[in-house]
């Protein structure tokens, strides 16, 4: 009688510690996942915010006194803003770069815009 008791609990000691086992395993393969979907999310959000600052730095070209902003891109990446394209006249080069720096969430700003040369009639891509 008292053997088949001990092999009882020494039976219930063993299925509680592979169920643990198995537990901490399954514990352990849910964490990269998790750990994974956590950077996408902040990727997803961080991409959003970079849209949202190139969009208000355009804007605020675009409203400045005098610029033209049709041939000029804006690229933000984690609030470092790097402006691209021509401009038809030399003071907007600087011009852009003030107007960006102004913006706020701007950290820093590469201007390299250039100037353009107007061309005659037309047609392009």
């Amino acid at each position: 009688m008292k053997t088949v008791n001990l092999l009882k609990a020494l039976g219930i000691a063993v299925c509680v510690a592979t169920a643990s086992s198995a537990y901490a395993q399954a514990s352990d393969a849910m964490a990269p996942a998790d750990t994974a979907a956590a950077p996408a999310a902040n990727s997803k959000s961080m991409h959003q915010a970079d849209r949202k600052l190139g969009r208000d730095v355009r804007r605020a070209l675009g409203r400045a006194q005098g610029f033209n902003v049709s041939n000029v891109f804006v690229r933000a990446r984690s609030g470092a803003v790097t402006l691209t394209g021509t401009v038809p006249q030399g003071s907007m080069i600087q011009q852009a770069a003030d107007v960006a720096k102004g913006v706020p969430g701007v950290t820093s700003v590469s201007n390299k815009i250039t100037l353009g040369v107007r061309g005659g009639g037309g047609g392009g891509s």
